[in-house]
């Protein structure tokens, strides 16, 4: 295994943006540049690399900002080193899951290997939380999947945060998926959660 190390948030996000890694572990108090920006650059510059927060802010404000900004785990400070591997284990043991076949929805279609969606033949370009989001409402097969369903598997997250960031994010893929288009596929069932279907 081949690990790169960054002294500052600049030559993180440079080395990050030109080079080729499995995974990048991002502090979010570094010098010159903070983690919470290299990962929302990133994001924006569309990387799928999975990114694992190391901090010792420990709100859960902070933990839900990073999961928002696309990370995919946060691991707070001090931390035991058996911990972090475990942690780097499971994120990179998410990856295979993406070697399916293509989902087809209506005129939505869903590459999960190339992360690339696709309305009415025009490209979608979606975060990885977002396409995480849409690949378990689309996996479903038109079942409702619950608030804690979402939050379990696409931010690991076992807990209530207080916050709404699961209705944020269904409605940044909502902005994406249906805004542009006459037919709706993501609905609402109120009180239960949310599922992906033709009506």
């Amino acid at each position: 295994m081949f690990v790169d190390v960054a002294e500052d948030g600049h030559i993180g996000l440079e080395r990050a943006e030109l080079g080729s890694y499995d995974l990048a572990i991002v502090d979010v108090m570094l010098p010159r540049l903070d983690g919470w920006s290299i990962v929302k650059a990133l994001r924006e510059n569309g990387s799928h690399m999975p990114v694992l927060f190391l901090t010792a802010r420990d709100a859960v404000s902070d933990r839900v900002k990073g999961l928002q900004l696309g990370g995919d785990d946060y691991l707070i400070k001090p931390f035991a080193f058996s911990e972090l591997l475990a942690r780097i284990r499971t994120i990179l043991r998410r990856r295979p899951i993406l070697q399916e076949e293509r989902i087809r929805i209506a005129d939505l279609q869903i590459d999960p290997e190339q992360h690339k969606v696709t309305r009415q033949g025009r490209n979608l370009h979606l975060t990885p939380k977002e396409m995480q989001l849409l690949l378990l409402l689309a996996r479903s097969s038109g079942a409702v999947v619950s608030r804690t369903s979402i939050s379990e598997q696409v931010w690991d997250i076992n807990f209530n945060t207080g916050t709404n960031m699961i209705e944020a994010a269904l409605r940044r893929l909502r902005s994406k998926v249906d805004d542009p288009f006459e037919k709706k596929l993501i609905h609402t069932v109120r009180g239960v959660g949310y599922v992906l279907e033709e009506r």
